[in-house]
């Protein structure tokens, strides 16, 4: 899945908790969320004159509103497609969790039909 594809599928599913993403669709959403982050943290420094110390700033706050979600639901179908429980994401919340989340996240997904779905094939 190419980059463009990969946020297509996760705007075009923005709040499906079901079924699996690949890995390339989960990375690139992340790419695509760093990328926003630091081009709308520009926009608010450099063109609307926002301080780089403000906490919220309007337009990166618009960015993270509307990519929260889908950001979510992809990091739920990512841990599907290694056969666990999109749950397993609230491991964030203990710092010595993200060690497994990350090992997850990088694992090739299943290759036959899991409690959350068949196999994703790419094209």
């Amino acid at each position: 899945m190419d980059f463009g594809t990969a946020i297509k599928t996760c705007f075009k599913k923005y709040a499906t908790f079901e079924g699996r993403a690949i890995r390339s669709e989960f990375w690139y959403w992340c790419l695509f969320s760093l990328l926003l982050g630091a081009c709308t943290a520009i926009i608010d420094v450099g063109i609307l004159g926002y301080s780089a110390d403000a906490e919220f700033t309007p337009i990166n706050s618009i960015a993270t509103v509307v990519t929260f979600l889908p950001g979510i639901a992809v990091t739920a179908r990512r841990l599907h497609d290694v056969g666990k429980s999109g749950w397993w994401m609230l491991l964030t919340f203990t710092i010595i969790g993200l060690i497994p989340l990350i090992i997850w996240y990088t694992n090739e997904g299943e290759k036959k039909k899991n409690q959350y779905g068949n196999m994703i094939k790419i094209k």
